[in-house]
Parts: C-alpha cells; structure tokens; sequence
C-alpha cells in the first residue's frame, strides 16, 4: 500500500506512527468497507465495494464509492483489502503483575476454575511498583493495538485495598478513558471473616479514593464473590458518585448476575456464560427499552477454562444485543487479540461472521455507551484497521493468521506500515 498526495503518481512518505495525517486523507481503493452503518451500505454492517473513505481532524469526513470520492491532501492505496472499524474492547483486566502459567497448567489438567485465583495476582499487585504496572499495562495496550483494537476499556480489581486499586486506576487512567473501578472483585484475605465489612470499604474510602480516575463501577455478582444484595450496593454507591454501572455475571453457574444488572439499568452484564429462560427474556426486554443493558460474551475466557459457551443465539433471536470482548487477564484468558475471540464466536458459538464482527465493534461501543466509535459513520472517530484480506470474513475464515496491516486511531496511524 502506498500514500501519496493526491493527484501525484509518485509514492511518498508514509505518516510516522501515531503522527495525525497532515490535512485531510483519502483512504482509496478499499475491497470492501465496513462502516456498521446501514444507511451507508448493505447489511448490518454497511459495507460498501470498491469503496474510499475521507478522514479530517481525526473524524470520518465522507465514506462511499471510490469513483465518487472527493479529493484530499494525502492519498493512502488499500489496494483492494478490507478498512473495517477498530475493535472496541469492552472488557479487559491488564493491569496487573505476577504470572499464573502454573494455574493454567493445572486447570488443563482437569482442576476446576474458581474465582479465588484472582487472590494470586492480588499478591503481586501489591508488591509490585508503579512503573511495573505500567510497563506491563502499557506493552499489552501495544500488543491489542496492533491487533486492531483501538477503543480498550481497563479494569482495576487486583488490588483490593484503597490504596492499590486507587494506584491501579491511575495507570489505567493514563492509558484509556474507558476505566472501571472493580474494588468488588473478590473479598481479600484479610476481610475473609468480614465480607460485609469489606462491602463497606468498597462502598466508603475506597471508591472515594478510586472514583477521580474511574468512569465505570463493576462488581463480580457470583458464587465466590459477591451476592445480589452486596452487588446492588455497590453499583448504586457508584451510582452516587456519578459513574456508570457494569456487572460481572452469570459466569460460573446460573445466579442473580444479570438480574441485578438489567434492574439497576448497567450498561452491560459480562461473561453469561449460564443464562436461564427468564435472564434472557429481561435482556431482550432491555434492548427494547432505551440504551439496555448489553450481553457481553467472552469467548476467550470459556475457550480458557473450558467452560461450556454461552447460549448466543437464544440472546440474537431473542433481540438482546450481544456485544464480543476480550477479558485478557493473567488467569482466565491471557489474550489481546479481538480476531481470536471473533473467530470462537464464530466457530464455537455459531455466530455468522456479520454478527461476530458488529458485537466486537459496534456491540463493544453500545456496551460503553459510545457513539463516537465502533463505526465509520460520518463524524465517527476515525479509528480504522485495514486487513490484510479483501473482506471481513477472513477474521474467522484464517484463525490465527495476523491479518492486521495497518491501524489507526483518530486518524493517525499508530501500528503498521501502510
């Protein structure tokens, strides 16, 4: 792929990455475009053939046919392979220390998952210093970029006493604006005979400390973690402090995860891994009433611990809207990369690749509850992958294969060499 100005023949220098494009810059020669916006093209997904698109001060300016494209200041030849939109990770734990490749080890051996493994990374996170936080944080931001996620929302949650959580969400805050405190993860040792002292914490010095750097309060509603009761009053002391509620549900076993989440109005219940009859028909009443409450699957979590999927397609003919996230965190499911989890939805889950695709970006942004992202719209952010194939099936028809070319994030480019 070469970038030029427009109108020359002559190649010219690419934008360094992470350089905003100098002026206005037509993306030409696309195979097909994925915009996520109906109205542009067809399907859910908006693709348009032979297709450009026009991006300035970092938002999409025009997306349409190639041979009805207006002009620009830089030129950049897709050459017949697919821009789709960025992935938008809704779901991700990266900011951590320590290594549980022994854990894993064992649960491969036949030994269950249970949600007090997060106790070991706690450990770690604790005696770790800031700088290794971010270092780690910051390489596996890196590592999901280049892979083509460009909107990464990051949890705290492995450190479970007011000052590490709050020193967590400040590395996270220097990474992403989607930032989520998650002091309700697991109660630690040290309130083990104290659990509703431990809510209290959470609730009071805690989340004051921790709510400044955060936009998002979470909590792990789950056998082994926190009960309805104890989970309501966390999402409504965030509430309170004026962030958004999300919930950690459903993923061990049936319980009150996502019936708390759709009746305390969380913009997305996470893992539904074990969903009844009645979970699914107040998701799908949800989705008919306002923003909702998301589904957000985690496939990559089910493929590393074996669990059974979730039941996707009860929640699509249902009319829930299901959103596709990664969860990478040291225990669970130790990857950054959207393509795999696309490719297990399809495979595992028997999603089409068209629904795969939308729940990981345009799904991904209604569970933030952005509008600005997971399209390329006129007005999105211009957060663009092109691929390394001619359209976007490739994602699940080569698993594996790094297809990524190129990325960019609000126009400049930040990965890849185009």
């Amino acid at each position: 792929m070469t970038a030029h100005p427009t109108g020359s023949g002559a190649s010219g220098s690419p934008t360094a990455p992470g350089e905003p494009a100098a002026g206005s810059l037509l993306v030409d020669g696309i195979g097909t475009l994925v915009t996520n916006d109906p109205g542009l093209g067809d399907g859910a997904l908006g693709e348009i053939a032979d297709a450009a698109l026009v991006v300035e001060d970092g938002r999409v300016a025009w997306a349409g046919p190639r041979t009805r494209a207006p002009a620009a200041d830089t030129r950049v030849d897709a050459a017949g392979r697919c821009v789709m939109p960025g992935f938008v990770d809704s779901h991700s734990h990266i900011v951590f220390a320590g290594d549980r490749s022994r854990e894993f080890e064992a649960r491969m051996s036949g030994r269950p998952y249970e949600a007090g493994g997060i106790r070991t990374t706690v450990a770690a996170v604790r005696a770790a210093a800031d700088a290794e936080l971010a270092a780690t944080a910051a390489a596996l931001l890196a590592e999901a970029r280049a892979q083509g996620t460009t909107t990464l929302e990051v949890k705290s949650g492995y450190g479970l006493s007011v000052a590490d959580e709050e020193r967590c969400l400040r590395v996270a805050a220097a990474l992403t604006e989607e930032t989520t405190f998650l002091g309700a993860h697991v109660v630690p040792a040290e309130y083990a005979e104290d659990p509703a002292g431990y809510v209290d914490l959470v609730t009071g010095p805690m989340l004051a400390a921790c709510a400044p750097h955060a936009r998002w309060i979470d909590v792990f509603c789950e056998r082994g973690a926190f009960d309805a009761d104890q989970a309501r009053a966390v999402l409504r002391a965030g509430r309170a402090r004026g962030l958004g509620v999300r919930v950690h549900g459903n993923q061990l076993g049936p319980g009150p995860g996502v019936r708390v989440a759709v009746e305390e109005g969380a913009a997305s219940v996470d893992h539904c891994t074990h969903l009844t009859r009645e979970d699914v028909a107040a998701l799908a009443d949800a989705a008919s009433d306002g923003p909702g409450t998301v589904a957000t699957l985690l496939p990559g979590v089910d493929f590393s611990t074996r669990q059974p999927y979730p039941d996707v397609r009860a929640l699509l003919d249902a009319g829930a809207v299901v959103a596709l996230a990664g969860d990478c965190n040291p225990g669970t499911c130790f990857t950054t990369s959207m393509a795999f989890c696309v490719a297990l939805a399809v495979r595992e889950m028997r999603m089409t690749p068209a629904e795969a695709l939308w729940a990981a970006t345009a799904g991904g942004a209604r569970a933030l509850r952005r509008t600005d992202v997971g399209h390329l719209g006129v007005g999105a952010r211009a957060d663009l992958v092109l691929l390394a194939a001619p359209n976007p099936v490739y994602l699940a028809y080569r698993p594996g294969v790094p297809l990524v070319a190129a990325v960019w994030k609000d126009g400049g480019l930040v990965s890849g060499r185009p």
